[in-house]
């Protein structure tokens, strides 16, 4: 068995993160490292045997890339904080992962990131989550950038439809989302592509593969 590759979470905390983090723990090919901004968070998953590390996106991230082979960035401002957090944060996550050499940058975005105009009110949040893809396409690094539609909290099914571009709106669960980021970290996976998932009737394994 191969060693297990360190996988950096950010956004760790929050309600998608935290379903990826025990999808890593329980994966034989990954182990997680918690990226969060308060020491409780930090405290809490160090409790429950998960690496953890403190960092902040809107300050430096040299330190939080440090031990990490690859990225998941699951963090969302929920419209509070768009270029703070979802644009400016992400690049620079972006950034300290090229320069520390990281294999792989998996990109939570949104469905619609691809023409913001389109949507009234989320129209600033989608601009940003646009302006961190097209960093990341530019960066040089291995991505894959994956856009769900409305995330919901119901159970996953471990079925999606998945398209570089889906002619319908939709929802999804968080947990089935979780469940594609995890398994689009292998190299083999979508390499430097961007594809848009729904709920549907496909397993996730296949879907990511055709």
């Amino acid at each position: 068995m191969s060693e297990r590759k360190n996988v950096l979470v950010a956004g760790a905390n929050g309600t998608t993160g935290r379903i990826i983090i025990n999808l890593l723990k329980k994966s034989e090919h990954y182990q997680p490292i918690a990226m969060v901004r308060k020491q409780e968070q930090k405290d809490r998953f160090e409790k429950q045997g998960v690496l953890a590390v403190l960092a902040d996106l809107e300050e430096d991230l040299s330190h939080a890339v440090k031990n990490a082979d690859k990225v998941i960035f699951a963090a969302g401002s929920k419209g509070k904080n768009s270029i703070g957090v979802d644009q400016e944060g992400a690049k620079s996550l972006i950034d300290a992962a090229k320069d520390a050499g990281l294999k792989k940058f998996v990109m939570l975005s949104s469905m619609g990131a691809d023409d913001p105009a389109a949507s009234d009110e989320l129209e600033d949040y989608l601009r940003a989550k646009q302006n961190a893809d097209e960093h990341l396409r530019a960066s040089g690094l291995n991505y894959s950038i994956v856009r769900p539609g409305h995330l919901t909290d119901e159970a996953g099914t471990g079925k999606i439809q998945l398209k570089e571009k889906l002619k319908i709106q939709g929802s999804i669960s968080r947990a089935d989302v979780a469940k594609t980021l995890v398994e689009t970290l292998a190299d083999d996976v979508k390499q430097k592509q961007i594809f848009q998932i729904l709920s549907g009737e496909v397993p996730i394994a296949k879907a990511l593969h055709s």
